[in-house]
């Protein structure tokens, strides 16, 4: 097939904060190098979900005078808590006694979603050309296995694979250094880990799934600034996880949940442990009243240190959470996604000039803060083997104590799809209806993400093994992707008769989250992308 050719200098993949600090990297050191960015939302920030409380030191870095330019980072962090739930009860943790790694003194609440957008508006009023609604699907590579740029997905494919009316053909993009920034389980950056055994040597990946909601809350349900943090109930002493509610702006709070997906029970949903927390009487009297306005979901990457590939190859570079480099004690990796970015852009910049290698991004990033701040934190999420209680102990001893500097380094035993146990060795979990007012169901939460995908186009979850739901994975662990995925995409159909069980694909409601594709207990299910513009169109996470 013919397709349109485009060359650049440096092409990137993904308009995250990784991605957007690249750019705007570039075009400060050179404003001669040209730059695209491709976004597979429909507009920037559409697909970008986080937490988020902000550090802001390589903000610092990038854009010194971000406050005089407008940057939507505003609210400071003025209060803490770091509670321990029990069922009904619960226990505040003195701040003074938590390590600093955990401490949010001098950061902002912020959507992590408005500040990429104004990111982008930074770098395409620096030349920077931003392409939302353009999904990368291919790497393109030359004869030697050199990345030489990608290719944009063709639109206009219907599910038969055939070519619609309104048929385009993907456009290669071809650059002379190619940066894949596309956040968490990149589908790309998937391949590429793959193809030059970046991991060698490194420990297992490992991911959460965090869940976020906004809410709107009266004035004495409201306190700005406060940010509070928990652990404990409603998982078990085994199962990584737990909470934040950030008290933002506008009488809106932030109020999500992280889940570890080294979880072993195949009954645990995720989504239900989210809206049963919320009935906690601590969380319950801050939302009674209030209104939920927006919901999304999205896998997050927390191996840290140990679980680093080589972040460099011919002609690409893999940078912030594409590679993984967000700091999992601090639940932070905004900052150090920017300048994991930073540092691309130094290394294009160097290379463009022949004058260095794109290996030597290696030795930037080993002697940059962030190496030094995944370094100390390395500890803390492998700890977490042995239980809640003992890993917090073992986390004040590493943090507080030693300071991170310990003479040794845990490595992570498993990769999270290794972890299930069987259905018929697990207890089953019983989930309380939703009431439509604290908690809600997978329906009407997909239905505030804005997901929206072409009815008539291939699916994008692709089944290496169509019968090994059924024939397998339901009998073994009674299929968990009708749980472990946030918003129903997959479900067991029966007849009346109880028989003749279908697997269900609902793509359509995919909102990118990626879990399927990591926890997965066969890794039978590949995610990959749909046409550009499809999925989530979260407005301000």
């Amino acid at each position: 097939m013919e397709r349109e050719k485009m060359e650049y200098d440096v092409v990137i993949v993904g308009a995250g904060p990784a991605g957007l600090s690249s750019a705007i990297k570039l075009k400060q050191l050179d404003s001669s190098i040209s730059v695209c960015v491709l976004e597979k939302g429909a507009e920037v920030g559409a697909h970008i979900l986080s937490g988020n409380v902000f550090e802001t030191r390589a903000l610092d870095e990038l854009i010194p005078n971000w406050r005089e330019k407008g940057a939507p980072v505003k609210i400071k962090v003025t209060k803490e808590k770091f509670l321990f739930l029990g069922k009904n009860n619960s226990f505040s943790l003195p701040t003074f006694l938590l390590p600093s790694v955990l401490k949010n003194h001098n950061n902002y609440i912020i959507s992590l979603g408005n500040l990429c957008r104004w990111l982008a508006d930074q770098a395409e009023s620096l030349g920077v050309e931003v392409f939302p609604g353009f999904a990368a699907n291919k790497i393109l590579f030359d004869e030697t296995d050199n990345v030489i740029g990608v290719q944009t997905g063709d639109m206009g494919i219907a599910k038969d694979g055939s070519k619609k009316n309104n048929f385009e053909p993907g456009i290669d993009l071809l650059a002379k250094i190619t940066i894949f920034s596309e956040g968490c389980r990149g589908h790309l950056g998937k391949r590429l880990i793959e193809k030059f055994n970046l991991n060698e040597g490194k420990s297992p990946q490992q991911y959460g799934i965090g869940f976020k909601e906004i809410w709107q809350v009266s004035n004495d349900k409201h306190d700005e600034g406060l940010v509070m943090h928990t652990v404990g109930w409603p998982l078990d002493n085994k199962t990584y996880g737990g909470s934040f509610c950030y008290h933002a702006e506008n009488n809106q709070i932030y109020i999500g949940y992280v889940i570890g997906l080294d979880y072993k029970n195949p009954h645990l949903s995720p989504f239900d442990e989210f809206q049963r927390f919320k009935l906690h009487p601590e969380l319950k009297k801050i939302l009674f009243g209030g209104k939920r306005i927006a919901f999304g979901a999205r896998a997050l990457i927390e191996g840290g240190f140990q679980s680093l590939p080589k972040m460099h190859m011919k002609g690409a570079l893999l940078i912030g959470c594409d590679a993984g480099t967000l700091n999992m004690p601090k639940i932070k990796g905004s900052h150090t996604a920017m300048k994991s970015g930073i540092l691309a852009a130094e290394t294009a910049n160097e290379k463009l000039k022949a004058k260095e290698e794109l290996s030597n991004y290696g030795n930037k990033f080993k002697n940059s803060w962030v190496y030094k701040e995944l370094y100390k934190a390395r500890n803390v999420k492998p700890s977490f083997r042995w239980g809640l209680f003992m890993a917090m102990i073992f986390t004040g001893i590493d943090q507080i104590i030693f300071r991170g500097r310990l003479p040794f380094t845990l490595r992570h035993n498993h990769s999270d799809h290794e972890t299930l146990k069987f259905a018929n060795s697990m207890e089953q979990i019983q989930y309380p209806k939703p009431d439509g007012l604290i908690t809600f169901d997978k329906t009407s939460s997909v239905y505030l993400t804005g997901t929206n995908h072409a009815d008539d186009q291939p699916v994008h979850l692709k089944l290496k093994d169509e019968n090994l739901p059924v024939q397998y994975t339901l009998e073994k662990y009674d299929e968990p992707a009708q749980r472990y995925c946030p918003v129903g995409v997959y479900e067991i159909q029966i007849d009346k008769d109880d028989k003749n069980p279908r697997f269900v694909i609902n793509s359509q409601n995919c909102i990118h989250c990626k879990t399927c594709d990591i926890k997965e207990p066969s890794q039978n299910i590949n995610w990959v992308t749909p046409e550009g513009g499809g999925g989530p169109n979260y407005s301000n996470m």
